[in-house]
């Protein structure tokens, strides 16, 4: 029998392998805004889910299985002290991000599925990486939903850290539809909070009288894609619709997204959703899709690599395996262009860090991090 720790063993063995004594393997692809390389950066992981670049350029990547990833290089290595996952249908170990002065503070967020009283839950703990990058240190949870079912579907969920320092955090309704209209319940909603844990004085639900005070905005399916767009100073999320009605929103505090009130798309089954696609006291999305794309994973591009596409957004797709650019005009997505369709698998995550290139996770058994940058004349 393979225990956890056998288990992380051959993972990292075979990570290992993959990445030593090879270069990047590298393929150029044409975009409308010239030609482009993907470079295969790390390849073995296991359904790999989120990502973030450290100062010295090497990456933390989670794997929903509950193993957190450092690559440096040629090098990967398992990093120790992450709490006990619950890797259950969609759940496990989800999204990871770093302290802006993660350089000093060595802080660094993450989401997970937590085994508890009636069942699974998306929480979010903060934590310290060790100097030599081995362990997680001060590992202190600082948010759960607060309603626990044994469903494994729609935990969310992405994090995104706000200049102004408050943390948003998307939660997926667990699969039951109806509590996305429940503002006594975390499940299909926008989460804002102090860095800490703790509830900003000025969210739309502060004084819970009307809803839990966590909560920014309700009505979300299952979000698994949020990125700041600096350009306006706020949140986007992308959320899964059902047989159609992928949505791109701007949460705004207190506001309600509709689900399963109104939608785009209809139930498995063909049925009509709700009310149809607009009802008093509901919010429109951005852009929808349909049929759905089952979107995952959100970028806006702020680098210097790729001039040419500044302020847009770059959208992971998991069922037609693609990465989608969007050009965004005073709040409206404008254009659409499917990139590498087909070509790597299923596009987990996506981020632009400061290094200027694209990065992309591969949701496979043999998971790859991948780099995109511009080809030049090759």
């Amino acid at each position: 029998m393979i225990t956890p720790s056998i288990r992380t063993a051959l993972v990292i063995s075979a990570l290992s392998a993959c990445l030593a004594g090879s270069p990047a393997w590298a393929q150029i692809h044409d975009t409308q805004g010239g030609r482009i390389k993907v470079e295969t950066v790390a390849s073995g992981l296991n359904h790999p889910w989120g990502m973030a670049m450290l100062p010295d350029g090497s990456m933390l990547v989670t794997e929903r299985d509950g193993r957190l990833i450092h690559i440096r290089g040629e090098d990967a290595k398992a990093v120790s002290g992450v709490p006990e996952v619950a890797a259950r249908g969609q759940g496990g170990l989800l999204d990871v991000v770093v302290d802006e002065d993660f350089a000093t503070s060595r802080r660094l967020w993450f989401t997970w599925s937590e085994r508890g009283q009636g069942g699974f839950s998306t929480a979010l703990s903060t934590a310290t990486l060790s100097a030599d990058d081995r362990a997680l240190e001060n590992v202190e949870k600082i948010f759960a939903m607060a309603k626990k079912t044994t469903t494994g579907h729609h935990f969310g969920s992405r994090i995104v850290l706000a200049p102004d320092g408050k943390l948003y955090m998307t939660m997926g309704e667990r699969g039951d539809a109806n509590r996305a209209q429940d503002y006594f319940d975390h499940a299909g909603s926008v989460v804002r909070l102090n860095r800490d844990g703790s509830v900003p004085a000025d969210n739309p639900f502060a004084d819970g009288k009307s809803g839990l005070p966590e909560i920014w905005s309700k009505g979300h399916r299952n979000p698994q894609g949020a990125a700041w767009n600096s350009a306006e100073s706020r949140l986007w999320t992308v959320e899964h619709g059902a047989a159609g009605g992928d949505e791109i929103n701007r949460p705004e505090p207190g506001l309600n997204y509709g689900w399963p009130v109104i939608s785009y798309g209809v139930n498995y089954n063909g049925t009509p959703i709700g009310k149809g696609t607009s009802a008093p006291g509901y919010e429109q999305p951005v852009y929808y899709w349909d049929p759905s794309i089952a979107p995952s994973g959100m970028a806006f591009y702020n680098g210097e690599m790729f001039p040419q596409w500044q302020g847009n957004l770059f959208v992971g797709a998991l069922k037609y395996q693609m990465l989608v650019r969007m050009e965004v005009e005073n709040g409206k997505v404008i254009s659409e262009e499917r990139l590498l369709e087909g070509e790597y698998g299923r596009i987990r995550d996506v981020r632009a860090f400061g290094d200027g290139a694209i990065w992309l996770l591969t949701d496979e058994d043999d998971g790859k991090l991948l780099r995109i940058t511009p080809a030049g004349n090759q």
